[in-house]
């Protein structure tokens, strides 16, 4: 189970998290404090924070669907590798099921997605997820499902350090 004991490790995933180039564009990231920035409701939330800024707009100058599920996908997906059988370096989580339901837009210049697993199988993992803006509106809310899967190569064209975490 990935946790807080490796210190190390916790940095490699972070920095090929940064390093993904569309995480980059759309500025999302991980929010260290989360209860100083939005109201949690337990401590084994995770919180991924993503500007809200054009980069992320769709045509109707609002913020884009798939903006939207990349950062739920993050959080969802962080919050399945912190409390599944998920073993860096050996498996992989992957995305099995991915419902979002839009409810409205942001008041505010940054949204926060607040993940929280209900249910960690062996090898499924599903999650609840809901995305506020920083006076708590929801914008959306999700569920979400993950799989422990074997690690593969990467796919043509795509590179990854040999032996590197993926989330």
């Amino acid at each position: 189970m990935l946790s807080g004991d490796d210190p190390e490790l916790l940095d490699r995933m972070y920095n090929a998290f940064r390093a993904t180039p569309l995480h980059a564009l759309l500025g999302i990231d991980f929010v260290e404090r989360p209860s100083e920035v939005v109201a949690v409701d337990s401590d084994d939330e995770v919180v991924v924070q993503m500007p809200v800024r054009p980069e992320a707009y769709g045509s109707g100058g609002n913020l884009h669907g798939g903006a939207l599920a990349t950062l739920i996908d993050v959080a969802a997906a962080s919050a399945a590798a912190r409390t599944s059988g998920f073993d860096p370096g050996k498996t992989s989580l992957v995305t099995a099921d991915l419902h979002v339901r839009y409810l409205g837009r942001p008041k505010g210049d940054m949204v926060y997605a607040k993940a929280r697993v209900v249910r960690a199988g062996r090898q499924l993992i599903v999650v609840e997820c809901r995305v506020v803006d920083p006076d708590g509106r929801v914008i959306a809310v999700a569920d979400f499902s993950s799989m422990i899967v074997p690690l593969r190569e990467p796919l043509p064209g795509a590179t990854r350090e040999p032996g590197s975490p993926e989330l």
